[in-house]
This record gives structure tokens, sequence and C-alpha cells, in this order.
């Protein structure tokens, strides 16, 4: 089976360096691979870059410099460099959140997370419980039920109980606990029995290479203390790239980056602490207001453009266009209308506001 993307490629370019015009949308992993491997190429970026090291220490130093030190892997060799400035760009996709499932102790078969999903062919002639509704949740369910026996998918999602799945893809609520050694009970008194139980619950933001020195916290995966979702408040020389999640990624990093280039260059100042502080918290404020938690302290949806033109109008810079927000909302939409055939759209893009489906 091959993997495609859930996003089209109009919105997984870079502004200044946008995914060359294919026949189809939605791309498959080594597409976007071979795309990101054509950018570096292009932008000679990997004689900048050290290959097989791994971060280990980042500490502040007293003359506002960072000490960094990586573990170079084929010698296993330590070495420490002072930097300027740090952009921290390891991405929230590694480490998984496992929720602690009453009865676990019981079950025969695997648990597993969706971080460890390799091949549907894993699954072949299994009964298999998919616990979440995300993006990954029911991609895995969809892609899982081309070889299992059955699937259940267990969620609360309001928005995945109206999509369409294959006929061997049953939908449950919430799991309540595990019963015996492959009995499952649901929220709703049903039980139903399984091989697997998948778990597609997301995961936790993670800086282990952080010294406590600076001074970043996560707390249910809200970290502080950022400006802008980004900044480092105390010690604006650390940048933390690709927080915000529910985004247009690719254009939100650059636009990022950006920005804080423009506050190290000086062609762009960010304002006191205090101040910083201040916009940090009256954020908070207008998410708790919505009924938004922790968890949702850095999700874009609904609030996406605004922060993008907020970036680049402080940064002076080009501000990620319209239409490539309204594809990508209309692009999750159209994954939860029509799970099946989503990935057969093709679009293009007219302008600034527009795009058509072609």
């Amino acid at each position: 089976m091959v993997y495609r993307t859930n996003l089209p490629k109009e919105v997984m370019g870079f502004p200044d360096f946008p995914i060359p015009d294919q026949k189809k949308s939605y791309l498959t992993q080594a597409e976007i691979l071979d795309f990101l491997n054509l950018y570096a190429e292009h932008f000679d970026l990997k004689r900048l870059i050290n290959f097989n090291c791994m971060v280990a220490d980042i500490r502040p130093l007293e003359n506002n410099t960072w000490q960094l030190t990586y573990v170079h892997k084929p010698t296993n060799g330590k070495i420490t460099k002072v930097y300027d400035a740090i952009m921290i760009c390891n991405g929230h996709y590694n480490e998984p959140v496992i929720p602690q499932i009453p009865g676990q102790e019981k079950f025969g078969g695997k648990i597993e997370h969706s971080h460890t999903f390799r091949s549907p062919e894993s699954y072949k002639g299994q009964r298999v419980l998919v616990i979440g509704a995300g993006p990954s949740g029911l991609d895995l369910t969809l892609q899982i039920s081309t070889m299992a026996k059955y699937v259940v998918l267990s969620h609360h999602s309001e928005e995945a109980k109206k999509t369409v799945y294959p006929d061997n893809v049953e939908k449950k609520p919430d799991m309540k606990r595990i019963i015996d050694y492959d009995k499952v009970e649901f929220v709703d008194g049903s039980c139903c029995c399984f091989d697997v139980i998948l778990l597609c619950t997301g995961y936790r933001y993670s800086f282990p290479f952080l010294h406590e020195s600076c001074g970043i916290t996560v707390d249910k995966n809200f970290i502080q203390p950022l400006y802008k979702h980004m900044i480092h408040i105390e010690k604006p020389t650390m940048c933390l790239i690709g927080i915000p999640f529910n985004v247009c990624a690719f254009q939100m990093f650059d636009l990022q980056a950006r920005y804080f280039c423009k506050s190290l260059d000086g062609s762009m100042s960010l304002p006191s602490t205090e101040e910083m502080r201040m916009h940090t918290k009256g954020d908070i404020e207008k998410r708790c207001a919505l009924g938004l938690g922790k968890r949702q302290a850095h999700m874009m949806g609904q609030f996406q453009e605004s922060y993008y033109n907020d970036l680049a109008g402080d940064a002076k810079t080009i501000p990620i266009a319209p239409v490539l927000v309204k594809l990508r909302d209309l692009s999750v939409k159209r994954l939860y209308d029509d799970l099946l055939n989503f990935r057969e759209d093709r679009y293009k893009i007219v302008d600034n506001n527009n795009f058509v489906k072609v």
C-alpha cells in the first residue's frame, strides 16, 4: 500500500519554493521526501547540516549565549559549542501519549500506539480496536480495514460520527475497560473481542535536551513561557519553531523562522518582557473564554489566519495567502465527509484568495 498525505500539495509548499505541479494534489510519503530533498539542494542547505548527530544538552550562559552539547552517533563523541541564538525544531510527533486503560493487565493481545504503525499487513485477519478519531485514527482505521477481520473505531468526536467507513468497520463510543483476555467493554455497556488495541491518542511536546535552567515548562501540552507560541519570553534568543497545530505547517514554519530572524538581525524589535507576558496572558484568556483547555493552548484552527497575519505584520514580511487557509480547512472537512475518496480531489490555486477543484 502506498501512503499519501492528508493535506493537498498546494498547501504544503514553501512561499519561495512551491511543490512542482503534478496531476494529483495528495502526494505519497516518498514524493514529499523528494520535495524536501529538492528544497535542501536548491538552497544548498546540506553543507550546513551536521548529520548523524543528536543534541544532548542545551543551557543558557551568563553572557546571553547558549551552550549546546551534541553526540556524534557514529563515533559516540560529545561536542560542545556556544551559539548566539537557538531555534528548536524537533517537531511534536515523537513522544506518544499512552493512556492507562482500566484492566489492561488482563489483555492477552497487543496494545500499540500509532507511532509504531508501519503497514496494515501486520493486522491481517485480526480483530482491531482503534482508539481516537483524529486524522491518524481515521486514516489507520481505513488502512487496517483492508487487512483486518474487522475494525472497531472508538471515539467521542462529533466530526467523525458522520464519517462513512468500509463495511468491516464499526463505530463505538469511548472504551470503558478491558474485561478479560480479549474482551473490551465500552461506555454504552456493549462489548467486543480484539487481538490488537491501537492507540491513536496523540503526542506530547517533549524537549529532553533542554536543561532546566532554560526555563521551558510543559503542562498538559501547554508550553511556557512563549510569546506568539514561539519566542522564549525570558530568553528571546531562543525560539521554538512549529509548536502550533491545525495549521498550514510548512508555510507556518517558514513564517516563524522569518519572524525570529528579523528579531535577531535588528530589523524588528520585540516588545518588552512584560508586554510579551501580557500578550500571552491575553491569548490564554481568549481561549479559556471559548472553553479551550491547556491541551488546546497552541491549537490554531480558527485562529490561524489572524496568527499568520500578526507575525507577518510585525516582521513586515510576506503573509501566508488566505487561499491556503481556506484550502487547508476544506481538505480537513473533506477528510471527515468522504474518508474513502477525498484523496482523489485535485485543486488548483487561482490567486491569493481563490482556488478551484479540477
